[in-house]
């Protein structure tokens, strides 16, 4: 039962995450503001992207798993101090160099995901959870829309360097708040962190995303990508080994087995590819000069305000998605924002030579985010042994950042493959990278239709995973 004020606590969660969200976002648009300002080469200032998503893909399973052992509230403000310190020395950066590495600090604070959802499911009451969680995660999504529409006018009024010191200082409050009001989780999984499971989990994530994210300056035939894709293979099959034989994983592999856990898994790997991808190259496509024979040749904040609709619809959709959860199931609201991402995908991919059809696209892709964030959250909360939520939904968010990069890499090839004399891609490279992401946005609503039914009187599949989630912890038990 809730001990403390659960509106400051879900005040204190949301802000973190949301921070970290817009982080993850707001930055984009101003590297060539930051490439210029720090003396550096477009291959250089690339890095505080990638460096960013290396150490997210790294901290957050692991520390989600951390807090699930040592205490969800410690891991809290402890991975809020990190990123409040990250921000400042972003802020404060002399080179590209300190800006990377202050980057890797900031990417901790993806542990913010399964922490404040495990932090939810500990200390809310039941009744209150479903909707927390859809609340939560509206605010994760709309932190990235933020991040897109806000960084034009924070630049161009400031300087690249406010994009940091506004999160110092947001961060620090929520610090502070969290260290006197956010009660330490009762629940605490047995065992201790297996590092040498969290090395290899690390070593095969990055082997996978650094060529993933630097295949189009390397090159996808060079012997760096080809030689850390086989690395990943290779790392990824040992890490399966060591973790099913571990006594104490740093993932349960029974767990992300559970039915419903491994098809949701699959989904937002499959949606994320369309996601991330839409945040990347749709500013990208409205800024092209309409000489290349597309695109509206719009400022960075233009391109900021086209992403607008897709901001409010999905914070929106987020909100509501805790409303219609417990009508319609979160089975149905997933499939039914990866569906609307298709059409979206679609429509885009057919007509986008107004600016008002692509308002329109961001729009009708923002209400499927919102569902879709909102949903994937609730099927693994309410999947996985409350021991377990921690690192299983580091792992959902993990896996939808792998799909983001495989995602955002396959379209990079399709839209950068033939250049114009001009250095600009042809307008049917996009058509074509638009093309994919409605492919992929259907394939994950496909997905979602495995995910067994979790509702109401159609309780099939939620006692199948009620028992299956019940044989894990008694099989953990056996073996402890």
């Amino acid at each position: 039962m809730p001990r403390k004020s659960t509106r400051l606590t879900f005040a204190v969660l949301a802000t973190g995450a949301g921070v970290f969200s817009m982080l993850q976002s707001l930055i984009a648009p101003a590297l060539p503001t930051v490439q210029h300002a720090l003396h550096t080469s477009q291959s250089t200032v690339t890095w505080v992207m990638t460096a960013y998503l290396l150490s997210a893909s790294v901290f957050t399973p692991i520390l989600g798993r951390v807090g699930d052992l040592i205490g969800k509230k410690r891991t809290l403000v402890a991975v809020l101090v990190t990123v409040a310190v990250g921000c400042l020395l972003a802020a404060l950066a002399p080179s590209i160099g300190v800006l990377i590495v202050a980057r890797v600090v900031q990417g901790v604070g993806g542990a913010l995901f399964p922490l404040s959802f495990g932090i939810i499911r500990d200390e809310f009451a039941p009744s209150e959870v479903s909707g927390s969680i859809s609340n939560l995660s509206a605010v994760i999504a709309a932190g990235g829309g933020v991040g897109m529409v806000a960084a034009g006018p924070i630049v161009t009024a400031l300087d690249y360097r406010w994009l940091f010191w506004i999160p110092v200082g947001i961060v620090a409050l929520a610090t502070l708040i969290a260290v006197r009001y956010v009660p330490e989780s009762p629940r605490r999984a047995e065992g201790q962190v297996n590092w040498y499971g969290a090395a290899l989990l690390s070593a095969w994530l990055v082997a996978l995303l650094l060529p993933l994210s630097q295949a189009g300056v390397w090159g996808w035939g060079s012997a760096r990508v080809l030689g850390l894709f086989a690395a990943a293979v290779a790392l990824f099959a040992l890490w399966l080994y060591t973790e099913a034989r571990s006594r104490t994983p740093l993932i349960d592999l029974r767990v992300m087995r559970l039915p419903a856990v491994w098809t949701t898994n699959t989904a937002a790997l499959l949606f994320g590819a369309g996601m991330y991808s839409i945040w990347s190259f749709l500013p990208g496509f409205v800024q092209t000069p309409s000489s290349a024979g597309y695109g509206f040749g719009a400022s960075v904040t233009a391109a900021g305000l086209l992403m607008l609709p897709m901001l409010v619809a999905m914070f929106l959709s987020g909100v509501l998605s805790g409303r219609l959860e417990p009508v319609l199931g979160a089975k149905t609201l997933l499939t039914t924002g990866a569906a609307l991402g298709a059409v979206a995908c679609g429509f885009l991919a057919l007509w986008h030579d107004e600016q008002w059809q692509v308002a329109l696209v961001a729009g009708l892709f923002g209400l499927g985010i919102g569902l879709a964030f909102a949903s994937m959250a609730n099927l693994i909360v309410g999947s996985v042994p409350a021991d377990q939520t921690g690192a299983a939904t580091g792992m959902n968010a993990n896996i939808r950042t792998i799909g983001g990069s495989i995602g955002a890499a396959v379209t990079g090839v399709l839209v950068t493959g033939h250049l114009q004399p001009s250095g600009l891609p042809y307008a049917s490279g996009y058509t074509h990278g638009f093309t994919l992401l409605a492919l992929l946005c259907l394939a994950a609503a496909l997905a979602a239709l495995l995910v067994p039914t979790r509702r109401g009187g159609r309780t099939t599949g939620k006692a199948r995973a009620a028992h299956e989630v019940t044989a894990v912890e008694q099989e953990t038990v056996a073996h402890g």
